[in-house]
């Protein structure tokens, strides 16, 4: 049994987590293992997202079980987020035991706050990476969908989360199965504007 936390806050991006929720769903549902797929808050409180969607947590930080997987999303919530000290604690506990570590768009900053990324090399969201290289410890790569550091993975934005999503889905439970979540959520893209 797999258990994956996916952390959220005001001011989250949505797809940031919403992308992964789809991958790592579908595994859930088609492995059907008894695996848990977590959305993490602070407060139980509903979380209004950067885009106005409001989402409600399953368990706050004191109630999260040990994490096989923590993801944490970005949005402009991570800027005041970074300074939270709930939340740094959190993910310095949860990421010490998890297995895998990751996250989507900005989430890297928080990732870097709470320690993770320090010495690594990572990836974020384009207009992201001179700001989070000026935190210095950390190479920023740029141009990279996703980057793989030891069991840091750390995925550029929206797109890049899901495609970080599956790749971690093959890692955990094989390729061939994360083929069949791709092609069940038919995550083909193919963008009309290249």
């Amino acid at each position: 049994m797999t258990t994956i936390g996916i952390v959220a806050f005001d001011d989250v991006e949505e797809l940031d987590f919403a992308g992964p929720w789809e991958v790592f769903g579908m595994a859930r549902k088609l492995r059907d293992q008894g695996d848990r797929l977590l959305l993490l808050a602070e407060r139980e409180a509903p979380i209004r997202c950067a885009k106005l969607m409001r989402v409600l947590p399953d368990l706050t930080f004191a109630q999260a079980p040990k994490l096989d997987v923590l993801l944490v999303p970005g949005g402009v919530g991570t800027r005041r987020e970074v300074k939270n000290e709930a939340m740094t604690d959190f993910l310095r506990r949860a990421g010490a035991q998890a297995s895998w570590v990751t996250s989507v768009c900005t989430g890297s900053l928080l990732l870097h706050e709470a320690g993770f990324a320090r010495g690594k090399r990572v990836t974020t969201h384009w207009t992201f990476i001179e700001q989070l290289r000026d935190r210095g410890e950390v190479t920023v790569l740029e141009n990279e969908r996703y980057v793989v550091d030891g069991n840091l993975v750390t995925a550029a934005g929206v797109s890049a989360g899901i495609d970080m999503a599956l790749w971690l889905t093959g890692q955990i439970w094989g390729e061939e199965f994360a083929r069949k979540v791709q092609k069940q959520i038919e995550y083909f893209p193919r963008p009309p504007y290249t």
